[in-house]
Order: C-alpha cells, then sequence, then structure tokens
C-alpha cells in the first residue's frame, strides 16, 4: 500500500511538523477529563484511540488494550496487529477520508490538541539496559582516561559493550533530576569524600522498546531482532562524571547513573523508520557468525542537544550528529543481550549508549566536548559551562528526513535541580 502524503489535519502537512501521516507514533496522554490511555500524534493533535476503539473502527484484535495507562498490552499483540493498526488510522486520517472527518461529532471527540495534553510515560519498563556503541565516543573517553594511542579495549571491537542500568528511574521528558549525591575521590586526596556531584553530564542516546518477548534459554537471532522492537525513543543518559570516574572499577557504572533517565513521550514504531534504514557500518574485524548481519540495520535519524542556562533566554544547540554512525547496531545489540539465554520482556527499554560523530560539534556530552573540563564551552549568551549547572535545561530532539516530510521523535527535555540534602 502506498502511504498518502497528506492529511486532513492541516498541522501534520507543513513539512516541518515530526508528526505527519507518515510518523504516527504511540504514546500515552490524558487531560483534564480524560484519565491516561493510549494516543497517536498526528501534526499538532493527540489522537484519542480509546474514542476510536469504542466506535468500533480500530482492529478487534486490538479491542480494549487502548484504555490503560501504559502500551505493553497493545505492543503484546504483535506485528500483525501493529501493522493493521497502523494502516487503519493512516486510512483514518488520509485526505478524502469520511468515516473520522466527515463525522463532525466523532472528530471533536477524538482528536485533542497536543497544547492540552499531558505526557506519560509510554510504556511500563520491566528491564533497562545501556550499550556503548558509538566507536568515536568510546575513543574519545579511552584517549581521555586510558591510553591516547589504544583508546579501545580489546573486547570493544568483538562485541557490544553494555551494562544493566535501572528501570525504575526511567522517567518520561520534562521530568525534572535533582543532582545526585555521591562518592567522589579528589585527586589529591587518600579516601574520598560524600556529597552532590560536581560533573553532571548529559549523554545524547536513542534507545528502542522491545516488543515480542523471549523464553529463558532461548537466544535470538541477530536476522529475527528486527522482529523484536516495537519502536524508538530519544533518550538523556545523565551521568554523574566524577562519581562514576570513582566507582566504576571493576563492575561498571551504578549511582552515577541509576539517579535518572529520561525518554521521549512518543514511541516512533520501526515500520515509520522503514524508509530511513541504512548500509551497516563497516566493521574490522568481522564480528563472530552469531553477530553478522545479513540486511540493513543503521537508520539515518538527525540528532540535536540544546542547552539552556535558568537565566538565558534562549537555548544553545551544542551537538549535531546522527544515529547511522553507530558501530554496533540494535540488532547485534539485542543478539548479543540474548545470546547467553537471557529473556527479554515487552517494554524492556534497550539504550544506545552515547552517540558521537567525528568533530567537536558532533559529540554527544560534555564530557567530550570540554574534555572532561579542560576546554570550557561558551553559550549564547555568553555563560561557559564545563558541566551542567543547577538550573540547566537540556533539550533533545531528532528526525528522519523524508521528501517533504519528517518523521520525528518530538523532543526528550529535563531540568537539573539541586541535590537534596542528604546525610553524609
Amino acid at each position: 500500500m502506498t502511504t498518502p502524503q497528506t492529511s486532513w489535519i492541516l498541522s501534520a502537512n507543513d513539512g516541518h511538523t515530526h508528526f505527519p501521516l507518515q510518523n504516527l507514533p504511540y504514546g500515552i496522554f490524558s487531560t483534564a477529563e480524560r484519565a491516561p490511555r493510549a494516543g497517536v500524534a498526528i501534526g499538532a493533535m493527540v489522537l484519542d484511540l480509546v474514542v476510536l476503539d469504542e466506535a468500533g473502527l480500530l482492529p478487534a484484535a486490538a479491542r480494549g488494550t487502548f484504555a490503560h495507562d501504559t502500551l505493553n498490552r497493545f505492543i503484546a499483540l504483535g506485528q500483525a496487529v501493529w501493522r493493521e493498526t497502523r494502516a487503519r488510522l493512516t486510512a483514518l486520517l488520509a485526505e478524502g477520508d469520511v468515516l473520522l472527518a466527515g463525522n463532525a461529532a466523532l472528530r471533536e471527540r477524538a482528536l485533542v490538541p497536543l497544547s492540552d495534553a499531558t505526557l506519560h510515560l509510554p510504556v511500563e519498563i520491566p528491564g533497562y539496559t545501556d550499550f556503548y556503541s558509538s566507536r568515536e565516543h568510546a575513543t574519545n573517553v579511552g584517549r581521555m582516561f586510558r591510553d591516547p594511542e589504544n583508546a579501545l579495549l580489546p573486547n570493544w571491537l568483538e562485541i557490544p559493550i553494555g551494562y544493566n542500568g535501572r528501570a525504575s528511574s526511567v522517567v518520561v521528558s520534562g521530568t525534572p533530576l535533582h543532582r545526585p549525591n555521591g562518592q567522589v575521590k579528589l585527586p589529591n586526596e587518600a579516601r574520598p569524600v560524600f556529597g552532590p556531584c560536581r560533573k553532571l553530564d548529559y549523554e545524547l542516546e536513542m534507545g528502542f522498546i522491545v516488543g515480542q518477548t523471549s523464553a529463558l534459554g532461548e537466544p535470538i537471532d541477530v536476522a529475527d531482532a528486527p522482529a523484536h522492537m516495537f519502536g524508538m525513543v530519544l533518550l538523556n543518559d545523565w551521568s554523574a562524571r566524577d562519581i562514576q570516574q570513582w566507582e566504576y572499577v571493576p563492575l561498571g557504572p551504578f549511582n552515577s547513573k541509576s539517579f535518572g533517565t529520561s525518554i521521549s513521550p512518543w514511541i516512533v514504531t520501526m515500520e515509520a523508520l522503514a524508509p530511513f534504514r541504512r548500509d551497516n557500518p563497516a566493521q574490522m574485524p568481522e564480528p563472530l557468525p552469531y553477530l553478522r548481519q545479513q540486511g540493513p540495520n543503521a537508520y539515518d535519524i538527525a540528532l540535536e542537544v540544546a542547552l539552556q542556562p535558568a537565566h538565558a533566554s534562549a537555548a544553545t544547540t551544542v551537538c549535531r550528529t546522527n544515529f547511522r554512525a553507530m558501530y554496533w547496531t540494535m540488532a547485534q545489540q539485542l543478539a548479543h543481550h540474548t545470546v547467553s539465554g537471557c529473556n527479554v520482556r515487552v517494554g524492556d527499554l534497550m539504550g544506545s549508549g552515547t552517540i558521537s560523530g567525528t568533530t567537536p560539534d558532533a559529540f554527544g556530552s560534555l564530557l567530550e566536548t570540554t574534555r572532561n573540563g579542560a576546554e570550557p564551552l561558551t553559550l549564547a549568551d555568553g555563560t561557559r559551562r564545563v558541566f551542567l549547572e543547577d538550573g540547566d535545561e537540556v533539550v533533545m530532539t531528532g528526525w528522519c528526513q523524508g521528501e517533504g516530510y519528517r518523521v520525528g521523535f518530538g523532543e526528550v527535555a529535563g531540568k537539573i535541580l539541586p541535590a537534596r540534602t542528604a546525610l553524609a
């Protein structure tokens, strides 16, 4: 079926909206009158899927799954239902439709202005894993903290490195986070001190939502991995660099990461992203057989990060990069994650790791941009940053550019609040 290019909802057709007819991302929203429920973003509106379901306009197989405060029940129905629902929504929103566009009373109930909607975490997240899959980022960090000539550890080019994060502290865009407290080892002190993080950072990432459960002990083949993915979100893996540097040996990040991870409220489906699949990056040495890919699994997603201090009148764009440069793909991440027999569940979140390009304006963290504070970043209002200060807001956005339209993710934003008083 050829996707129509225009919708009868005019705000979906302006070429700059992140939510044209070609996108139709899923989320959870509420209003003063409506309890949290599933919706789809279309232009400047949210389409209430509960209203459409009650009107009998959505697939019977999905009946009753939209009147909940997470998308997990709908996602668990599988690819066939996802596709049928997306096709039905596309037809209802396309120019020329009469079932919805021609029914004034139904249209009035089904459409809510985005400006009137409160957006919520779109899924219940049983587990969260974060990877480390940008060669540029891993090289930059390795040069700063290990060996400028041999920045990558021997295992980095052989396996997608990752760690198990904290699912309970994943929050939706717009949720403020307090500066974390923890142990910090100062250079000239024999023992660590306890207190607020002094090197708070963002990490520009993408994440994918697992859409199909696997059984314990059964690995997911790299060729089958895309079928286990429902869609993608923007992700900010907030990081306390000084706490991280002290704690990460020998078992990796812990308190430096677990205080909060932010994701965007709209899940862009893999079907909407399919036109933007691109060839995988060259990998040398050739991966072991279970990680060898047969088709393209990279995605052309333009990404930006903006930073706005509390009293600044405007934000400064501090990073522009692209997801397609990631060395390890999502399919390889999922295949490696499960090769030991680890099972995954619907709603599991898998972070890509920091996404960095080859130039300083494409680095996805302040750690890289400022070289761990050695080279301060000057913002548009003249203020300087080495790491985040209280009151700073970080806004990340991303989109795929089509011919005359964008398939976008909206944004993931978060503001830093002062550390809470804690016992020393």
